[in-house]
Order: C-alpha cells, then structure tokens, then sequence
C-alpha cells in the first residue's frame, strides 16, 4: 500500500520539522526555512542520517570535522557520531532517518 504525504499538510515534529513519510525502516523529514544560528548542541543519535541541501547553506560538524553544505549537497551522518549544524543562510533539506529518528 502506498502512502502519500504533502509538506504542505504534514505535522510538526518534536523539533520544529516537517514529518514527511515514514516506513519502518527508514523515515523522512524536512527542515524547511531555518534561519541562521550559532551551533545546535552536539548530539548523538541511535540512527543513520542522510541529507540532501534544497536551498541555504550550512556547516555540518561530525566528530570535529566541518563539512559545508550547499544546495545540490548530500551528506551521511553516521549512527551515534557526535554531531551538530551551524546554518549560515535561510536553510531547507530533506533527511531520512534509518531507522526511523524518533
């Protein structure tokens, strides 16, 4: 059976996300407009994630190295790496969680 969800009538997430589709093994999300910060706090994560850059550009830090994300990006945060986002400019990307970020 498929399932469809629009960005433009999916919920919130527990952080300020767009909940887009969720399977068992894998789920989606969309941070949509976010605006530029100074670091979120470092986090450890019990799931893999994958991104891809829409718009905005960020600096993504992973166990102390810096990587830049710019529109047409993709990056991999491992299972339990130290991570976290500093968004330079006005920031919108897609993610999946595997399995799926609770």
């Amino acid at each position: 059976m498929a399932i469809k969800v629009s960005s433009k009538t999916a919920g919130a997430g527990p952080h300020g996300e767009v909940a887009l589709a969720r399977g068992q093994v894998v789920a989606m999300r969309m941070w949509r407009d976010e605006a530029p910060s100074a670091d979120k706090p470092m986090a450890k994560r019990p799931y893999e994630t994958v991104g891809y850059v829409i718009a905005g550009r960020a600096e993504l830090i992973v166990e102390g190295e810096t990587v830049l994300l710019e529109p047409g990006d993709s990056w991999l945060v491992p299972e339990g790496a130290e991570h976290t986002y500093r968004i330079l400019e006005v920031f919108t990307a897609i993610e999946a969680t595997a399995p799926p970020a609770r």
